[in-house]
């Protein structure tokens, strides 16, 4: 038999010991230094502790010919000296193997309902998935947990709970089962309203007395009313004549948004690589990336001349075109392929990028983004893009107490 191929499991009897009760240390090698005496093998184990509760499952290959039943009696009365529950069941061979087509499906609740997660594991079973593992990877700031699912492609599955979640108001996410979840990756974001909470060119827009008329114009280019680089120039063309000492003014208005930076620690920690790109400045984003250590950045340019802002831009425009030829380029740099991308976004300028990436994030977006992108994150929290990756917050929380 070749190294690629499965081995062939036969339907030999089994049995299935199950454990119920009180956690506590010692249970695991307790019920298999009993389970040693009758020379069985382990086919599969299962463990989970909930609240101090521990449900221990063990399959293990029939004992010898006779010796059944001393093994159920031994294994009862071992579980009664801890104050434990046994069930025994006989069978045939081992779990039976999971259907094609697996994804990982990710829920956030904040909170969780038990109405919520049994509308998404019946959407599961009516797309014709099987829940072959549920646990949890986080509990605040939301409470975040990921289903395995077999039996059905990725993509009808993604549309099906898309549907599903926007009815119910919880965030899911669904991504294919395998070897890629674990490689390296690129992940970009957006900036304003995304990375951070602020719209930048209204922060220049306050200095200059005219916020109110360019945040009207800003919010209709983001929901897609109007062209994006129309709406830049009428906006910048408003702050001519401002003193470029506003520029540091404005680096210090910024505020990142909620779990920017343990997203981004982490992140890197990882061995990932994580870039910007915006229709805003450079004057900002330069900043930014020297401060979060960035790996990409890319934005607008507002000219200054003479030590004045002369109203106008320079160079390339970062438009919804251009954040999508950014995160091509900017993968193309880091030797990444572009299935293997994030895009965390929020506006209309920002899809050209979620299609083409690997995973489009819309966080806290317009409809119109929430609708086309894989998934959206209503919640936020930037850093719970970090369970869409199967990280959990319990890693992201060791990793901080050990460099700490």
């Amino acid at each position: 038999m070749s190294a690629s191929q499965p081995p062939q499991t036969p339907d030999v009897p089994t049995l299935l010991v199950k454990i119920f009760g009180k956690d506590r240390p010692g249970i695991t090698a307790g019920l298999f230094d009993t389970l040693a005496a009758f020379s069985v093998d382990v086919v599969d184990i299962e463990q989970v502790v909930t609240r101090g509760r521990i449900t221990l499952c063990a399959l293990v290959t029939e004992p010898t010919a006779g010796t059944e039943g001393e093994l159920r009696a031994t294994v009862h009365s071992w579980a009664e000296s801890l104050r434990l529950q046994a069930e025994i069941i006989s069978g045939l061979g081992d779990n039976r193997p999971r259907g094609s087509g697996r994804s990982h499906v990710t829920v956030l609740g904040h909170p969780l309902t038990a109405e919520s997660t049994a509308a998404i594991a019946a959407r599961i079973t009516g797309t014709g998935g099987n829940i072959d593992r549920i646990h949890r990877l986080a509990k605040y700031p939301v409470t975040a947990v990921e289903f395995a699912v077999s039996g059905c492609e990725t993509e009808p599955l993604r549309t099906a709970l898309a549907t599903e979640a926007a009815e119910i108001g919880v965030d899911v996410a669904v991504v294919s089962a395998g070897l890629h979840r674990r490689a390296q990756r690129l992940v970009v974001m957006d900036v304003d309203s995304t990375l951070i909470t602020d719209e930048v060119i209204e922060l220049f827009a306050a200095h200059a007395g005219c916020e109110a008329e360019v945040a009207e114009v800003t919010a209709a280019a983001m929901r897609g009313e109007l062209d994006f680089e129309q709406s830049l120039h009428a906006r910048v063309a408003l702050l001519a004549g401002l003193d470029a000492s506003v520029v540091d003014k404005v680096r210090t208005e910024v505020r990142l948004t909620p779990g920017a930076r343990t997203l981004i620690r982490t992140l890197k920690r990882l061995g990932f690589q994580v870039g910007v790109v915006s229709g805003g400045f450079t004057q900002v984003t330069d900043d930014l990336k020297e401060r979060l250590g960035l790996d990409f950045a890319s934005a607008n340019t507002l000219e200054i001349v003479d030590g004045r802002l002369t109203g106008r831009v320079t160079g390339e425009i970062v438009d919804r075109a251009g954040k999508a030829r950014l995160l091509r380029r900017f993968a193309a740099e880091a030797g990444v392929p572009l299935a293997q991308t994030v895009a965390i976004g929020d506006g209309a300028n920002d899809l050209d990028m979620l299609n083409a990436a690997g995973l489009g994030v819309a966080f806290n977006a317009k409809p119109v983004v929430r609708r086309a992108a894989d998934t959206a994150v209503n919640v936020p929290f930037l850093d719970t893009v970090l369970y869409l990756l199967g990280i959990t917050r319990e890693e992201v929380e060791a990793a901080d107490a050990h460099e700490d």
